[in-house]
């Protein structure tokens, strides 16, 4: 499958139907998820490989690695809303994937590959850090996206937990009016894509 080809099938995947703001519930845009799976795709972290997604929303970043031959995905969040959302999308696309209303603090399984979008702490400040901790904790390597200011604090914080940040890449994060608070139709977050191992 080319890139192209993964990107346009996960525009098909249905966004959330009520997000939640406490949350951060942006659906992660097909252009920049399908862009990184092609990465870790190239990189050999999906094919015939055990991938975890943490924080998984509807399931986007599950079912590109789906497509992208991995040998088990499993999706955990902790909203119930979320799963039933991704759960039709597993259906829509027939995917073998076991998805669980999980705080991803209490996920004890293991993977080779940790592919996430966790929140960004604009709502909850260092709300990305648990995140960060379960998948170093559970998996080799780490494909996580953040803002792009931390990006310093991410190599220190990182280090301390005795991985390397080895790649890294910047992606402007789309997010449409969503909620009240929001007073633009749409807004460009600076992010950073980090691989960790």
């Amino acid at each position: 499958m080319k890139k192209k080809d993964l990107e346009i099938r996960l525009q098909k995947v249905k966004n959330f139907i009520d997000p939640d703001p406490s949350l951060e519930q942006y659906m992660t845009p097909s252009v920049i998820a399908s862009d990184i799976l092609f990465i870790a795709y190239s990189e050999g972290d999906i094919n015939d490989m055990k991938v975890i997604d943490l924080g998984c929303g509807t399931g986007m970043f599950s079912i590109g690695a789906w497509m992208l031959g991995a040998a088990a995905v499993k999706g955990f969040d902790i909203s119930e809303k979320a799963i039933a959302v991704a759960e039709d999308n597993v259906k829509a696309f027939n995917a073998n994937i076991n998805l669980q209303v999980c705080d991803i603090k209490n996920v004890t399984e293991h993977g080779d590959t940790a592919i996430m979008n966790p929140p960004f702490g604009c709502q909850s400040r260092n709300a990305d850090r648990p995140f960060l901790d379960k998948a170093m904790e559970l998996c080799d390597t780490v494909y996580s996206i953040h803002m792009g200011r931390t990006a310093e604090f991410l190599d220190e914080y990182v280090s301390s937990a005795g991985k390397e940040i080895c790649f890294r890449k910047g992606y402007k994060f789309n997010i449409p009016h969503t909620f009240s608070f929001h007073n633009k139709a749409k807004h460009d977050v600076e992010t950073v894509m980090i691989i960790i191992r």
